[in-house]
């Protein structure tokens, strides 16, 4: 079952095409990810997959299934044979910049019972999924203005991923 949407976005001064150089480029979230701790390339060719390791140990294979230069990219994401969650980021043109959206659709864990997963969802999946989008966002545009890697956990910590 496919939760509903949680979307975040930001507006970067930087143009498309600086924006779509670092997100599109191999193991790009070890320059910008606060809770990456290693961002390693599977395939980087036709078929692009990597593997995300954040900074708790959790392992997730990201497999991109949509590619689209200077637009965006939609991938999977969740451990190698378990549940996906679908990711689009998604870049669009404003003036004196870019818009970079980041959505999230959650695979539904099974490890919650179906009738509270509803308040689950509202108070814990979404709010720590919206924190974590922002982190995110947060930490490629530091990257893009500072020109330096991300600290880990730089703009806090995440219960699910530090």
């Amino acid at each position: 079952m496919v939760q509903p949407m949680v979307s975040r976005k930001l507006f970067l001064k930087q143009s498309v095409g600086d924006v779509w150089q670092v997100i599109s480029s191999k193991e790009a979230l070890e320059l910008f990810h606060p809770f990456c701790s290693k961002n390693k390339v599977i395939s980087w060719g036709d078929v692009k997959v990597d593997e995300l390791v954040y900074l708790n140990g959790l392992t997730f294979i990201r497999e991109f299934t949509t590619w689209n230069p200077n637009q965006g990219f939609e991938l999977t994401i969740g451990k190698r044979n378990g549940k996906k969650s679908k990711v689009r980021w998604e870049i669009t043109s404003a003036k004196s910049g870019c818009i970079l959206s980041i959505s999230i659709w959650p695979y539904r864990s099974s490890k919650i019972p179906t009738i509270v997963y509803p308040l689950v969802n509202v108070f814990i999946v979404r709010p720590k999924l919206k924190n974590y989008l922002g982190s995110v966002l947060k930490g490629l545009n530091f990257y893009l203005t500072h020109k330096t890697v991300v600290k880990k956990n730089q703009f806090g910590s995440h219960a699910w991923f530090s």
